[in-house]
């Protein structure tokens, strides 16, 4: 079985604002950093989105996945076990029912572990995942957060 840890923050410049996510993955020595940046989101969109597409990079079904992320937003919902009642509810009145609905498809493939760290506190990983999620919302080329815009209509 494969173990992997995820690093993950995300960031918005005003909220909404622009945005964009960081996420650091590791196994072994292998080591990977991944961020992307967005014209009009959210704080919760991108954190949520950089725990999704952290997932969504592992490719061996199954891995024991440990996530660190310092979003009580996306923690609590998943350990506390809000998501699925939301789910069960069609995310009625939910904020970001497109990227639970995404988080759900890919969260069912791995044993996944989620953990809160307190945010700009001198963790190192964390941190790494701050500047590369702020040097993506900061950067050029962003792209457009459909998801947020449809739940603007």
């Amino acid at each position: 079985m494969s173990h992997i840890t995820i690093y993950t923050d995300g960031s918005s410049r005003g909220n909404p604002g622009p945005g964009g996510y960081g996420i650091i993955l590791a196994s072994g020595h292998h080591r990977k950093e991944l961020s992307k940046g967005f014209k009009l989101t959210t704080n919760n969109r991108m954190e949520l989105l950089a725990v999704i597409v952290g997932l969504e990079s592992i490719k061996i079904p199954g891995s024991e996945v440990h996530i660190y992320s310092d979003s009580k937003y996306v923690v609590e919902a998943v350990e506390k076990k809000w998501v699925f009642g939301w789910e069960k509810k069609g995310f009625k009145d939910k904020k970001n029912p497109d990227l639970w609905k995404r988080f759900l498809l890919v969260n069912a493939k791995h044993k996944v572990k989620f953990h809160w760290i307190k945010g700009h506190n001198e963790h190192s990983e964390n941190e790494r995942c701050d500047v590369l999620a702020t040097e993506a919302a900061d950067g050029y080329d962003l792209e457009i957060d459909s998801g947020y815009l449809e739940s603007k209509k």
